[in-house]
Protein backbone atom coordinates (compact mmCIF):
# COMPACT_ATOMS: atom_id res chain seq x y z
CA UNK A 1 0.00 0.00 0.00
CA UNK A 2 1.66 3.20 -1.22
CA UNK A 3 -0.16 5.37 1.29
CA UNK A 4 0.91 3.28 4.28
CA UNK A 5 4.34 4.84 4.79
CA UNK A 6 5.70 8.39 4.63
CA UNK A 7 9.48 8.48 3.99
CA UNK A 8 9.64 12.25 4.60
CA UNK A 9 9.14 11.58 8.33
CA UNK A 10 12.18 9.35 8.77
CA UNK A 11 14.01 12.00 10.79
CA UNK A 12 10.98 12.55 13.01
CA UNK A 13 10.87 8.83 13.75
CA UNK A 14 14.57 8.79 14.58
CA UNK A 15 14.21 11.68 17.05
CA UNK A 16 11.11 10.16 18.65
CA UNK A 17 12.62 6.72 19.10
CA UNK A 18 15.99 7.90 20.43
CA UNK A 19 14.33 10.39 22.75
CA UNK A 20 11.69 7.95 23.98
CA UNK A 21 14.37 5.37 24.75
CA UNK A 22 16.24 8.02 26.75
CA UNK A 23 13.09 8.81 28.75
CA UNK A 24 12.55 5.10 29.39
CA UNK A 25 16.14 4.92 30.64
CA UNK A 26 15.52 7.72 33.14
CA UNK A 27 12.25 6.11 34.28
CA UNK A 28 13.84 2.70 34.86
CA UNK A 29 16.82 4.31 36.60
CA UNK A 30 14.44 6.20 38.89
CA UNK A 31 12.68 2.93 39.71
CA UNK A 32 15.91 1.04 40.33
CA UNK A 33 17.27 3.69 42.70
CA UNK A 34 14.13 4.25 44.76
CA UNK A 35 12.00 1.10 44.83
CA UNK A 36 13.44 -0.59 47.93
CA UNK A 37 12.42 2.25 50.22
CA UNK A 38 9.09 2.97 48.54
CA UNK A 39 7.58 -0.35 47.43
CA UNK A 40 10.15 -3.02 48.23
CA UNK A 41 9.56 -5.98 50.53
CA UNK A 42 10.23 -3.72 53.52
CA UNK A 43 9.19 -0.47 51.88
CA UNK A 44 6.61 2.13 52.82
CA UNK A 45 3.93 0.49 50.63
CA UNK A 46 5.27 -3.04 50.04
CA UNK A 47 4.46 -4.71 46.74
CA UNK A 48 3.80 -8.13 48.38
CA UNK A 49 1.04 -6.60 50.52
CA UNK A 50 -0.46 -4.96 47.44
CA UNK A 51 -0.40 -8.22 45.46
CA UNK A 52 -2.27 -10.02 48.22
CA UNK A 53 -5.18 -7.60 47.73
CA UNK A 54 -5.14 -6.99 43.98
CA UNK A 55 -5.54 -9.76 41.37
CA UNK A 56 -3.83 -9.94 37.99
CA UNK A 57 -6.85 -8.68 36.05
CA UNK A 58 -6.78 -5.40 38.01
CA UNK A 59 -3.00 -4.97 37.89
CA UNK A 60 -1.36 -7.05 35.15
CA UNK A 61 2.32 -7.35 36.00
CA UNK A 62 5.17 -9.82 35.84
CA UNK A 63 5.31 -9.50 39.62
CA UNK A 64 1.94 -11.16 39.94
CA UNK A 65 3.77 -14.42 39.23
CA UNK A 66 6.43 -13.81 41.85
CA UNK A 67 7.94 -10.90 43.72
CA UNK A 68 11.24 -10.28 45.40
CA UNK A 69 13.41 -7.19 45.63
CA UNK A 70 16.05 -9.01 43.62
CA UNK A 71 13.55 -9.69 40.83
CA UNK A 72 12.40 -6.06 40.84
CA UNK A 73 16.00 -4.87 40.61
CA UNK A 74 16.57 -7.28 37.72
CA UNK A 75 13.53 -5.91 35.87
CA UNK A 76 14.53 -2.29 36.49
CA UNK A 77 18.17 -2.68 35.48
CA UNK A 78 17.18 -4.76 32.45
CA UNK A 79 14.99 -1.82 31.47
CA UNK A 80 17.92 0.55 31.91
CA UNK A 81 20.18 -1.61 29.73
CA UNK A 82 17.59 -2.17 27.00
CA UNK A 83 16.70 1.53 26.96
CA UNK A 84 20.36 2.43 26.53
CA UNK A 85 20.71 -0.03 23.64
CA UNK A 86 17.65 1.41 21.89
CA UNK A 87 18.76 4.99 22.55
CA UNK A 88 22.01 4.13 20.81
CA UNK A 89 20.04 3.08 17.71
CA UNK A 90 20.48 -0.68 17.91
CA UNK A 91 16.89 -1.29 16.78
CA UNK A 92 17.77 -0.02 13.30
CA UNK A 93 20.34 -2.82 12.85
CA UNK A 94 18.10 -5.79 13.52
CA UNK A 95 15.11 -7.27 11.65
CA UNK A 96 11.83 -5.37 11.94
CA UNK A 97 10.23 -8.05 14.12
CA UNK A 98 13.19 -7.96 16.53
CA UNK A 99 12.96 -4.18 16.87
CA UNK A 100 9.24 -4.43 17.60
CA UNK A 101 9.90 -7.15 20.17
CA UNK A 102 12.50 -4.99 21.92
CA UNK A 103 10.10 -2.05 22.21
CA UNK A 104 7.32 -4.38 23.36
CA UNK A 105 9.56 -5.85 26.06
CA UNK A 106 10.46 -2.36 27.28
CA UNK A 107 6.76 -1.49 27.51
CA UNK A 108 5.90 -4.73 29.34
CA UNK A 109 8.67 -4.25 31.89
CA UNK A 110 7.61 -0.71 32.73
CA UNK A 111 3.93 -1.68 32.81
CA UNK A 112 4.84 -4.31 35.39
CA UNK A 113 6.41 -1.63 37.57
CA UNK A 114 3.65 0.96 37.19
CA UNK A 115 0.86 -1.50 37.95
CA UNK A 116 2.36 -2.36 41.34
CA UNK A 117 3.70 1.12 42.08
CA UNK A 118 0.54 2.28 43.89
CA UNK A 119 0.54 5.91 45.05
CA UNK A 120 4.12 6.49 43.96
CA UNK A 121 3.22 5.78 40.32
CA UNK A 122 -0.27 7.30 40.19
CA UNK A 123 0.53 10.22 37.90
CA UNK A 124 -0.13 11.12 34.29
CA UNK A 125 3.45 10.88 33.05
CA UNK A 126 3.51 7.16 33.87
CA UNK A 127 0.49 6.49 31.63
CA UNK A 128 1.89 8.85 29.00
CA UNK A 129 5.17 6.95 28.87
CA UNK A 130 3.36 3.64 28.57
CA UNK A 131 1.01 4.88 25.84
CA UNK A 132 3.87 6.46 23.89
CA UNK A 133 5.89 3.29 24.41
CA UNK A 134 3.07 1.16 23.02
CA UNK A 135 2.94 3.34 19.90
CA UNK A 136 6.72 3.03 19.50
CA UNK A 137 6.34 -0.74 19.13
CA UNK A 138 4.63 -0.14 15.77
CA UNK A 139 6.77 2.76 14.54
CA UNK A 140 9.18 0.44 12.73
CA UNK A 141 12.88 0.83 12.05
CA UNK A 142 15.14 1.49 9.07
CA UNK A 143 13.84 -1.68 7.40
CA UNK A 144 10.77 0.36 6.38
CA UNK A 145 9.60 3.94 6.09
CA UNK A 146 7.57 5.34 9.02
CA UNK A 147 3.91 4.18 8.98
CA UNK A 148 1.58 7.13 8.58
CA UNK A 149 -1.08 5.65 10.86
CA UNK A 150 1.25 5.45 13.84
CA UNK A 151 2.39 9.03 13.28
CA UNK A 152 -1.25 10.10 13.29
CA UNK A 153 -1.83 8.15 16.49
CA UNK A 154 1.05 10.04 18.06
CA UNK A 155 -0.52 13.32 16.99
CA UNK A 156 -3.77 12.11 18.52
CA UNK A 157 -1.91 11.41 21.75
CA UNK A 158 -0.26 14.82 21.96
CA UNK A 159 -3.61 16.39 21.10
CA UNK A 160 -5.22 14.67 24.10
CA UNK A 161 -2.34 15.73 26.36
CA UNK A 162 -2.57 19.39 25.37
CA UNK A 163 -6.27 19.78 24.70
CA UNK A 164 -7.19 17.83 27.82
CA UNK A 165 -4.95 20.08 29.92
CA UNK A 166 -6.47 23.16 28.32
CA UNK A 167 -10.05 22.06 28.95
CA UNK A 168 -9.42 21.03 32.56
CA UNK A 169 -8.07 24.51 33.22
CA UNK A 170 -10.97 26.34 31.62
CA UNK A 171 -13.46 24.14 33.47
CA UNK A 172 -11.56 24.32 36.74
CA UNK A 173 -10.04 27.17 38.68
CA UNK A 174 -11.41 30.65 37.94
CA UNK A 175 -7.87 32.05 37.91
CA UNK A 176 -7.29 30.36 34.56
CA UNK A 177 -10.22 32.27 33.10
CA UNK A 178 -9.23 35.64 34.57
CA UNK A 179 -5.56 34.98 33.63
CA UNK A 180 -4.16 35.25 37.17
CA UNK A 181 -3.11 31.65 37.91
CA UNK A 182 0.56 32.34 37.25
CA UNK A 183 0.54 34.91 40.03
CA UNK A 184 0.76 31.80 42.26
CA UNK A 185 1.74 28.75 40.23
CA UNK A 186 5.52 29.16 40.03
CA UNK A 187 5.65 29.49 43.81
CA UNK A 188 3.16 26.75 44.70
CA UNK A 189 3.93 24.07 42.08
CA UNK A 190 4.93 20.65 43.47
CA UNK A 191 8.68 20.97 42.96
CA UNK A 192 10.11 24.34 41.88
CA UNK A 193 13.29 24.44 39.83
CA UNK A 194 16.29 26.80 39.91
CA UNK A 195 14.52 29.37 37.70
CA UNK A 196 11.11 29.21 39.40
CA UNK A 197 11.97 32.09 41.75
CA UNK A 198 12.74 34.28 38.74
CA UNK A 199 9.61 33.19 36.86
CA UNK A 200 7.53 34.05 39.92
CA UNK A 201 8.93 37.57 39.99
CA UNK A 202 8.08 38.37 36.37
CA UNK A 203 5.71 41.37 36.08
CA UNK A 204 2.06 40.47 36.57
CA UNK A 205 1.09 41.70 33.06
CA UNK A 206 3.58 39.19 31.68
CA UNK A 207 2.04 36.47 33.83
CA UNK A 208 -1.32 37.25 32.24
CA UNK A 209 0.24 37.04 28.80
CA UNK A 210 1.81 33.69 29.77
CA UNK A 211 -1.59 32.37 30.82
CA UNK A 212 -3.30 33.55 27.65
CA UNK A 213 -0.49 32.04 25.57
CA UNK A 214 -0.94 28.78 27.45
CA UNK A 215 -4.63 28.67 26.52
CA UNK A 216 -3.76 29.30 22.89
CA UNK A 217 -1.06 26.61 22.94
CA UNK A 218 -3.36 24.02 24.51
CA UNK A 219 -6.77 24.78 22.99
CA UNK A 220 -5.97 26.09 19.49
CA UNK A 221 -2.54 24.88 18.40
CA UNK A 222 -3.21 21.13 18.90
CA UNK A 223 -6.02 21.26 16.33
CA UNK A 224 -3.47 22.42 13.75
CA UNK A 225 -1.54 19.17 14.19
CA UNK A 226 -4.11 17.55 11.90
CA UNK A 227 -3.82 20.13 9.12
CA UNK A 228 -1.64 19.86 5.99
CA UNK A 229 2.01 20.89 5.95
CA UNK A 230 3.64 23.26 6.66
CA UNK A 231 0.95 24.27 9.19
CA UNK A 232 1.27 21.00 11.13
CA UNK A 233 5.04 21.48 11.44
CA UNK A 234 4.52 25.03 12.67
CA UNK A 235 2.04 23.78 15.26
CA UNK A 236 4.55 21.17 16.41
CA UNK A 237 7.21 23.85 16.80
CA UNK A 238 4.86 25.98 18.92
CA UNK A 239 4.10 23.02 21.19
CA UNK A 240 7.81 22.29 21.55
CA UNK A 241 8.51 25.93 22.44
CA UNK A 242 5.81 26.05 25.11
CA UNK A 243 6.98 22.75 26.60
CA UNK A 244 10.56 24.01 26.79
CA UNK A 245 9.24 27.07 28.65
CA UNK A 246 7.59 24.72 31.16
CA UNK A 247 10.79 22.69 31.48
CA UNK A 248 12.65 25.86 32.45
CA UNK A 249 10.04 26.89 35.00
CA UNK A 250 9.82 23.76 37.17
CA UNK A 251 10.33 20.02 37.69
CA UNK A 252 7.56 17.94 36.10
CA UNK A 253 9.29 14.60 35.73
CA UNK A 254 9.42 13.58 32.05
CA UNK A 255 5.94 14.90 31.18
CA UNK A 256 7.17 17.86 29.15
CA UNK A 257 9.99 15.96 27.44
CA UNK A 258 7.57 13.28 26.28
CA UNK A 259 5.18 15.93 24.95
CA UNK A 260 8.06 17.46 23.00
CA UNK A 261 8.91 14.10 21.45
CA UNK A 262 5.30 13.34 20.55
CA UNK A 263 4.92 16.75 18.90
CA UNK A 264 7.82 15.85 16.61
CA UNK A 265 5.49 13.32 14.95
CA UNK A 266 3.87 16.26 13.12
CA UNK A 267 7.17 17.69 11.89
CA UNK A 268 8.12 17.04 8.27
CA UNK A 269 11.75 15.95 8.46
CA UNK A 270 12.32 16.52 4.74
CA UNK A 271 12.55 20.24 5.56
CA UNK A 272 15.85 19.46 7.28
CA UNK A 273 17.21 16.54 5.25
CA UNK A 274 16.13 14.42 2.30
CA UNK A 275 14.90 10.95 3.27
CA UNK A 276 17.08 7.93 2.50
CA UNK A 277 15.80 5.10 0.33
CA UNK A 278 13.79 2.78 2.58
CA UNK A 279 12.25 -0.62 1.75
CA UNK A 280 8.51 -1.06 1.37
CA UNK A 281 6.62 -2.22 4.45
CA UNK A 282 6.08 -6.00 4.73
CA UNK A 283 2.46 -7.11 4.38
CA UNK A 284 2.44 -8.73 7.82
CA UNK A 285 3.69 -5.49 9.38
CA UNK A 286 0.95 -3.52 7.61
CA UNK A 287 -1.66 -5.90 8.96
CA UNK A 288 -0.39 -5.60 12.53
CA UNK A 289 -0.32 -1.79 12.37
CA UNK A 290 -3.83 -1.69 10.93
CA UNK A 291 -5.11 -3.96 13.72
CA UNK A 292 -3.45 -1.85 16.40
CA UNK A 293 -4.85 1.35 14.87
CA UNK A 294 -8.33 -0.14 14.97
CA UNK A 295 -7.83 -1.04 18.64
CA UNK A 296 -6.78 2.52 19.49
CA UNK A 297 -9.78 3.88 17.59
CA UNK A 298 -12.13 1.74 19.68
CA UNK A 299 -10.40 2.58 22.97
CA UNK A 300 -10.51 6.28 22.10
CA UNK A 301 -14.23 6.34 22.87
CA UNK A 302 -13.59 6.72 26.60
CA UNK A 303 -11.10 9.62 26.50
CA UNK A 304 -13.24 11.42 23.90
CA UNK A 305 -16.27 11.05 26.14
CA UNK A 306 -14.19 12.39 28.99
CA UNK A 307 -13.06 15.41 26.95
CA UNK A 308 -16.62 16.49 26.19
CA UNK A 309 -17.88 15.79 29.70
CA UNK A 310 -18.53 18.68 32.07
CA UNK A 311 -17.12 16.43 34.78
CA UNK A 312 -13.87 15.87 32.95
CA UNK A 313 -11.43 13.63 34.81
CA UNK A 314 -7.73 14.38 34.87
CA UNK A 315 -5.00 11.79 34.22
CA UNK A 316 -7.16 8.68 34.07
CA UNK A 317 -6.44 5.29 32.53
CA UNK A 318 -9.51 3.47 31.26
CA UNK A 319 -7.76 0.12 31.01
CA UNK A 320 -5.03 -1.62 32.96
CA UNK A 321 -2.68 -1.62 29.98
CA UNK A 322 -2.64 2.21 29.91
CA UNK A 323 -3.17 2.19 26.14
CA UNK A 324 -5.45 5.19 25.47
CA UNK A 325 -5.70 7.54 28.43
CA UNK A 326 -7.09 10.92 29.48
CA UNK A 327 -4.66 13.63 30.45
CA UNK A 328 -4.65 17.04 32.09
CA UNK A 329 -2.76 19.07 34.66
CA UNK A 330 -3.35 21.80 37.23
CA UNK A 331 -7.08 22.15 36.91
CA UNK A 332 -6.82 24.07 40.18
CA UNK A 333 -3.98 26.16 41.56
CA UNK A 334 -2.92 26.50 45.18
CA UNK A 335 -2.70 30.08 46.44
CA UNK A 336 -0.26 29.25 49.24
CA UNK A 337 2.52 26.72 49.63
CA UNK A 338 2.39 24.46 52.69
CA UNK A 339 5.43 22.29 53.35
CA UNK A 340 5.92 19.52 55.88
CA UNK A 341 9.26 19.66 57.68
CA UNK A 342 10.42 16.48 59.41
CA UNK A 343 12.66 16.83 62.47
CA UNK A 344 14.31 14.47 64.90
CA UNK A 345 16.07 14.51 68.24
CA UNK A 346 18.38 12.11 70.06
CA UNK A 347 17.28 13.24 73.52
CA UNK A 348 15.52 10.50 75.52
CA UNK A 349 12.96 12.81 77.08
CA UNK A 350 11.06 15.59 75.28
CA UNK A 351 11.09 18.94 77.04
CA UNK A 352 10.43 22.55 75.96
CA UNK A 353 14.22 22.86 75.55
CA UNK A 354 14.69 19.82 73.31
CA UNK A 355 16.94 20.46 70.32
CA UNK A 356 15.37 19.35 67.05
CA UNK A 357 17.29 18.83 63.83
CA UNK A 358 15.65 18.87 60.40
CA UNK A 359 16.01 16.25 57.69
CA UNK A 360 16.95 17.62 54.28
CA UNK A 361 15.14 16.46 51.13
CA UNK A 362 16.79 16.42 47.72
CA UNK A 363 14.18 18.32 45.75
CA UNK A 364 11.39 19.72 47.88
CA UNK A 365 11.85 23.09 49.65
CA UNK A 366 13.46 22.87 53.05
CA UNK A 367 16.37 25.14 53.99
CA UNK A 368 15.20 28.64 52.95
CA UNK A 369 18.73 29.50 51.76
CA UNK A 370 18.94 26.54 49.39
CA UNK A 371 18.21 27.29 45.74
CA UNK A 372 15.70 24.78 44.29
CA UNK A 373 17.49 22.23 42.13
CA UNK A 374 16.80 20.87 38.66
CA UNK A 375 16.00 17.14 38.70
CA UNK A 376 13.51 16.56 35.88
CA UNK A 377 13.28 14.42 33.85
CA UNK A 378 14.54 12.30 36.77
CA UNK A 379 11.67 11.89 39.21
CA UNK A 380 12.04 12.18 42.99
CA UNK A 381 8.92 10.31 44.08
CA UNK A 382 9.13 10.90 47.83
CA UNK A 383 9.72 14.64 47.37
CA UNK A 384 6.78 14.89 44.99
CA UNK A 385 4.44 13.11 47.42
CA UNK A 386 5.60 15.37 50.26
CA UNK A 387 3.93 18.25 48.40
CA UNK A 388 0.64 16.38 48.65
CA UNK A 389 1.31 15.71 52.32
CA UNK A 390 1.26 19.45 52.94
CA UNK A 391 -2.12 19.69 51.22
CA UNK A 392 -3.82 16.63 52.73
CA UNK A 393 -2.66 14.67 55.77
CA UNK A 394 -5.25 11.96 55.11
CA UNK A 395 -3.84 11.41 51.60
CA UNK A 396 -0.33 11.01 52.97
CA UNK A 397 -1.06 9.01 56.12
CA UNK A 398 -0.73 5.47 54.64
CA UNK A 399 2.91 6.09 53.70
CA UNK A 400 3.94 9.08 55.85
CA UNK A 401 3.65 7.31 59.21
CA UNK A 402 5.71 4.31 57.96
CA UNK A 403 8.21 6.86 56.60
CA UNK A 404 8.68 8.27 60.11
CA UNK A 405 9.16 4.73 61.39
CA UNK A 406 11.97 4.18 58.90
CA UNK A 407 13.65 7.38 60.07
CA UNK A 408 13.47 6.14 63.66
CA UNK A 409 15.31 3.02 62.50
CA UNK A 410 17.86 4.89 60.36
CA UNK A 411 16.76 2.62 57.52
CA UNK A 412 19.54 2.85 54.88
CA UNK A 413 17.22 2.53 51.85
CA UNK A 414 14.98 5.34 53.10
CA UNK A 415 17.88 7.59 54.04
CA UNK A 416 19.23 7.27 50.49
CA UNK A 417 16.15 9.18 49.34
CA UNK A 418 17.15 12.16 51.49
CA UNK A 419 19.80 14.82 51.03
CA UNK A 420 20.88 15.03 54.67
CA UNK A 421 20.48 12.80 57.72
CA UNK A 422 21.16 14.71 60.96
CA UNK A 423 21.66 11.41 62.83
CA UNK A 424 24.39 9.52 60.94
CA UNK A 425 25.76 7.61 63.94
CA UNK A 426 22.61 6.47 65.72
CA UNK A 427 18.88 6.77 65.00
CA UNK A 428 16.86 9.52 66.66
CA UNK A 429 14.78 8.76 69.72
CA UNK A 430 11.85 10.85 68.48
CA UNK A 431 10.73 12.47 65.25
CA UNK A 432 8.03 15.04 64.60
CA UNK A 433 6.55 16.94 61.66
CA UNK A 434 5.67 20.62 61.43
CA UNK A 435 3.70 22.49 58.78
CA UNK A 436 5.17 25.68 57.33
CA UNK A 437 3.91 28.33 54.95
CA UNK A 438 6.61 28.95 52.32
CA UNK A 439 6.84 32.03 50.14
CA UNK A 440 9.50 33.19 47.73
CA UNK A 441 11.52 36.10 49.08
CA UNK A 442 11.84 39.37 47.16
CA UNK A 443 14.98 40.76 45.52
CA UNK A 444 15.97 42.86 48.54
CA UNK A 445 15.73 39.92 50.94
CA UNK A 446 17.65 37.64 48.58
CA UNK A 447 20.50 40.15 48.29
CA UNK A 448 20.58 40.83 52.04
CA UNK A 449 20.24 37.28 53.38
CA UNK A 450 20.79 34.85 50.51
CA UNK A 451 17.41 33.25 51.29
CA UNK A 452 15.21 32.12 48.41
CA UNK A 453 12.30 31.27 50.70
CA UNK A 454 10.58 32.84 53.66
CA UNK A 455 8.84 30.34 55.88
CA UNK A 456 6.35 30.76 58.71
CA UNK A 457 5.25 28.04 61.13
CA UNK A 458 1.56 27.22 60.68
CA UNK A 459 1.01 24.42 63.18
CA UNK A 460 2.20 21.08 64.40
CA UNK A 461 1.62 18.44 61.70
CA UNK A 462 2.41 15.42 63.86
CA UNK A 463 3.52 15.53 67.52
CA UNK A 464 6.75 13.83 68.58
CA UNK A 465 6.64 10.06 68.20
CA UNK A 466 9.04 7.29 69.11
CA UNK A 467 9.43 3.88 67.55
CA UNK A 468 7.52 2.37 70.47
CA UNK A 469 4.58 4.75 70.11
CA UNK A 470 4.37 4.06 66.36
CA UNK A 471 4.34 0.32 67.07
CA UNK A 472 1.43 0.82 69.45
CA UNK A 473 -0.45 2.81 66.80
CA UNK A 474 -0.01 0.07 64.24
Amino acid sequence: MDWFTVPDYWLSRLVIQRGLAAVYLVAFLSAANQFRALIGEHGLLPVPDFLERVPFRRAPSLFQLSYSDRLFATVAWTGVALSAVLAAGAADHVPLWAAMAAWALLWALYLSIVNVGQTWYAFGWESLLLEAGALAVFLGNERTAPPVLVLWLMRWLVFRVEFGAGLIKMRGDACWRDLTCLYYHHETQPMPGPLSWFFHHLPKPLHRIETAANHFAQLVVPVALFTPQPVASAAACLIVATQLWLILSGNFSWLNWLTVLLAVSAFDGSIVAAPPALPAAPVAYEAVVLAFTALVAVLSYWPVRNLVSRRQLMNVSFNRLHLVNAYGAFGSINRIRLEVAVEGTDEPVITPHTVWREYGFKGKPGDPRRLPRQFAPYHLRLDWLMWFAGISASYAWPWFVPFLGKLLENDPATLKLLRTNPFPDAPPTHVRARLYHYRFTDWATLRATGAWWRRTLVREYLPPVSLESLDRRS
